[in-house]
């Protein structure tokens, strides 16, 4: 839809301009119960946190030559070289006759010769994340691509975009693409390369030479069909494969779940917080006796409402975004081992076939000898992208639950110290009051 229409440009306000230039205290998520809506690919209300802690590619403080980032920087998921490097900033809202959508900015800075220049820049919609996801799972069916976010609105908001939410999705985007250039395979796609270079123009053109919509209706109503009949003989391994996929699903959804409860509580919980200080200092005004008392109750709270927010920024920041990912990474692995299955299915059923035909059976015995490759690739791919993803699962979860495992440590301590020193100043206090009665 970009070119075709005049659209009205205008950054998203609060959000600062370039995007990468600037730090802001983070904001807590809004309390609302978001719902997903799979009409509009384009209606993009995400949160938002201004800072780019989470950015694993590059800072403004970088050196901007691509070979200097990779003489200077190491990166722990791979200790020597990296040669790659992608940020999503920027948000720009587009208002059109018809239309209202958001585009981001993409820096890619590489040193890889394939690539015509060291650096690109170019903005992208979130259409256009759908159809290189979809580009990559229709060239590797059987490697686990990472998901994308959902799109998502927010009850009562549907009239505008949110910032908070517009970030939210700016940071998803820029895991995603992160992750595609972090993959052995992936990163060397041709359709991923086109994303990050073309300008929008040519990236149109490029999509329009794809499968037309009667040859994608066919594969659809093919895979249909095959997904119907089933495999009658998966191996063990991916029956293995398979029951671990169910059990972490069931698990990791378990997890989410309990994890926004205890963001929502939380939520509750400091919002008390910051009415029961006022509280306090008022009554301390009005009670002569109790004044420094209550008004030191009154600081402690405060302090403790302090650490709240800060402990509940360090969930939503940190621990949930990781939580929910996963629970998006358990659908796209019942759609690789679903497209595993269906290559597996063409095959049987072409051995199926090959028994009841008595005519171009040579014909058969070569499409069944192509099928047993594309098979045995299938699995291959699967089977290594399967190690791969779960070493980085488990990477992932156990840093995000032992990082706010020392949070919560540490928000506990503090909030003890604050009360143990007003008990203590409590305690000296009425300890003098009796030597100051006798005398």
């Amino acid at each position: 839809m970009e070119g075709e229409l005049p659209a009205a440009v205008e950054r998203v306000p609060g959000l600062p301009a370039g995007g990468a230039g600037a730090h802001s205290p983070p904001a807590l998520l809004p309390a609302e119960v978001l719902d997903l809506d799979g009409e509009d690919d384009d209606l993009e209300v995400f949160s938002k946190d201004a800072s780019f802690t989470d950015m694993n590619s590059f800072s403004p403080m970088m050196l901007t030559s691509p070979l200097s980032m990779i003489n200077h920087i190491k990166f722990e998921d791979e200790p020597d070289l990296k040669d790659l490097f992608i940020m999503v900033d920027d948000p720009e809202s587009h208002v059109t006759t018809i239309e209202t959508f958001i585009t981001y900015r993409i820096v890619t800075k590489t040193s890889r010769g394939e690539f015509d220049s060291s650096e690109f820049e170019v903005r992208r919609r979130y259409q256009d994340f759908l159809w290189l996801k979809g580009r990559l799972e229709d060239a590797h069916p059987t490697l686990i691509i990472p998901p994308l976010p959902e799109k998502f609105i927010v009850k009562g908001m549907v009239e505008r975009f949110n910032d908070d939410f517009i970030e939210t999705r700016r940071k998803a985007l820029h895991k995603f693409l992160n992750r595609i250039a972090d993959h052995p395979t992936l990163t060397f796609n041709e359709d991923f390369k086109m994303f990050l270079t073309a300008q929008t123009g040519e990236l149109s053109a490029h999509k329009k030479q794809g499968s037309g919509l009667l040859s994608k209706m066919g594969q659809t109503l093919r895979a249909v069909a095959l997904s119907m009949r089933g495999v009658k003989n998966r191996p063990d391994e991916f029956m293995e494969m398979n029951d671990f996929i169910e059990t972490f699903s069931q698990k990791i959804n378990l997890i989410d779940k309990i994890s926004q409860r205890i963001y929502k509580e939380g939520r509750e919980y400091f919002d008390e917080l910051k009415e029961y200080g006022p509280i306090h200092t008022l009554w301390s005004e009005s009670e002569e006796d109790l004044a420094d008392t209550l008004s030191g109750v009154a600081r402690c709270i405060d302090r403790c409402g302090g650490a709240t927010e800060k402990r509940l920024s360090g969930l939503s920041e940190a621990l949930l975004p990781v939580v929910h990912e996963y629970v998006l990474y358990s659908e796209i692995l019942m759609g690789v081992m679903k497209r595993r299955d269906q290559i597996q299915a063409e095959l049987d059923s072409k051995v199926e076939a090959l028994g009841y035909k008595k005519v171009e059976t040579e014909l058969l015995r070569e499409e069944i000898g192509r099928l047993e490759d594309k098979v045995e690739c299938a699995n291959n791919a699967l089977k290594a992208d399967w190690e791969r993803w779960k070493e980085n699962m488990r990477n992932d979860i156990r840093s995000a639950f032992s990082d706010f495992a020392a949070q919560n440590v540490h928000y506990y301590e503090q909030c003890l110290a604050t009360w143990e020193a007003f008990l203590t100043s409590q305690n000296d206090l009425h300890s003098k009051e009796p030597s100051e009665d006798t005398l």
